[in-house]
């Protein structure tokens, strides 16, 4: 199953989320990803992520998520029965801070 998500092409470079809230979603992330990541790649404006299939629940609620917050970035997940491969692509207009836009699907994660 693939799922993707269009960004909206005007939408300012910036989450929306309170700074308690950033807080609670950072912890809920690197929760996920200490318990089903298993690997991640950075491409430019793309970044990779990889988790475990039984993670799949999870990773279709983290892109509900992100995309209600973080309207700017496009989100793509494809299922398959070895893996939930997550792709985050950042618009252009981020490209000089993309640690920091990415830094949050990061959380938690190994290496």
């Amino acid at each position: 199953m693939t799922t993707a998500l269009p960004t909206a092409s005007s939408a300012p470079v910036a989450c929306t989320l309170g700074a308690g809230e950033y807080a609670d979603r950072l912890a809920w992330i690197a929760e996920l990803n200490r318990t089903a990541l298993r690997s991640q790649r950075q491409d430019g404006l793309v970044l990779v992520l990889d988790y475990a299939p039984a993670a799949a629940s999870r990773v279709r609620e983290l892109v509900a998520r992100e995309q209600a917050c973080c309207s700017f970035l496009a989100f793509r997940s494809e299922e398959t029965p070895h893996a939930v491969r997550l792709t985050v692509t950042a618009p252009a207009e981020a490209g000089e801070a993309l640690d920091v836009v990415f830094a949050p699907f990061l959380a938690g994660a190994h290496g």
